[in-house]
């Protein structure tokens, strides 16, 4: 009896890994296949679908990354234009009525005092050598005063500094007219070693602007310099846009160092103090480009620190603006509430699937 037992837990034990596989499809049934009709694997499926397409379509229709927006491509400078020249030794052309004035008043007056005033002194020095040399003059002359001649070296130099003074103090006097009620408004922060351009009359976005490299020294899909850019060592990849023929309204200062903001065909220079907020009113008289660079000693990169202001017809400075996602004085800024809406009505068709799929699970 005993040896039948045995016997037959032999055989239980040897039929049971032949049992287990044969019971193991029996349950997957009832929960594998209703689960699978549940997880939305279409509309990821979908999604893709239609991603990759849209994306093959962006990448085919984009343009080279040269700063474009909606509605506004940036301006190509003129070469000559806002820019220093080979060879140059004069101010750069002027573009603005300050710098018209200040360039007429360099090379009208003072450099023809400073010539005249020059060669006088020469021929009188080479006069003195040759008059009273030592073979012409063995008993040199004691003469210690002459009345005329000190009433002339003293009202004739008085004389020409009032002749200087009052175009000057004119020209001073225009730099710091302070800027209309109406005037566009752009504040600019210097930083290490960059500069910042905040818009507050157009909803207070700033425009961060640093130089632009060449090509050889940037990695693949990296913005360089083109020509379209301006000169080396200029260009930059985000410009300070203003309108043209309007008043301009500049606030400076800084977050770390002293800069100096300075662009020589506007004739315009005003220093950006950390703490401080210094305000200069600059009116461009035509669109175009215009270049400068930091002019205030401010660390290792202080060379790296250029500016280029853009100058646009009044229409496509506000295409800009718009563009930057800001609003011109006066518009409301764009109303948007819908996209929540849009979101909520969204959420029950959303939903409607999902709820489909469970109530497709049988309750266990």
């Amino acid at each position: 009896m005993n040896v039948l037992k045995k016997l037959i837990l032999l055989f239980g034990l040897a039929a049971m890994p032949a049992i287990a596989p044969a019971q193991a499809p029996n349950p997957a049934p009832q929960v594998a296949a209703p689960e699978a009709k549940a997880v939305p694997a279409p509309v990821a499926a979908t999604t893709a679908a239609t991603a990759a397409p849209a994306a093959d379509a962006k990448a085919a229709t984009a343009g080279p990354d040269d700063g474009s927006l909606p509605g506004y491509t940036p301006m190509k400078p003129t070469p000559g234009v806002g820019m220093p020249v080979d060879r140059g030794v004069d101010f750069q052309d002027q573009y603005s009525a300050n710098g018209e004035y200040a360039k007429w008043l360099n090379n009208s007056i003072l450099l023809p005092i400073i010539t005249i005033i020059s060669l006088f002194v020469l021929g009188l020095l080479l006069f003195v050598v040759v008059r009273f040399r030592r073979s012409a003059n063995p008993n040199p002359s004691k003469t210690t005063h002459n009345t005329f001649i000190e009433i002339v070296w003293t009202l004739v130099p008085v004389l020409i500094l009032l002749g200087i003074a009052y175009p000057s103090l004119t020209l001073v006097a225009k730099q710091f007219k302070p800027a209309p009620k109406e005037a566009v408004t752009v504040k600019i922060t210097g930083y290490q070693w960059y500069w910042g351009y905040t818009y507050p009359d157009h909803g207070g976005f700033e425009v961060v602007s640093n130089m632009l490299k060449e090509q050889s020294q940037v990695g693949p899909g990296e913005r360089y310099r083109t020509e379209n850019d301006g000169p080396s060592h200029l260009a930059v990849d985000a410009r300070m846009v203003v309108p043209a023929g309007v008043p301009i309204r500049i606030q400076t200062t800084a977050a770390d160092v002293i800069h100096s903001f300075a662009v020589p065909s506007l004739w315009f220079k005003l220093d950006a103090v950390p703490g401080r907020l210094n305000e200069k009113q600059l009116l461009i008289e035509k669109p175009g480009v215009y270049f400068g660079q930091c002019s205030e000693l401010c660390g290792a990169r202080h060379g790296y620190m250029p500016i280029a202001v853009e100058a646009l017809p009044p229409e496509k400075f506000a295409a800009w603006i718009k563009a930057k996602g800001g609003t011109m004085p006066g518009e409301k800024p764009a109303e948007a509430p819908a996209a929540p809406a849009a979101a909520t009505a969204a959420a029950p068709a959303a939903a409607a699937p999902v709820a489909a799929a469970a109530a497709a699970v049988p309750a266990k």
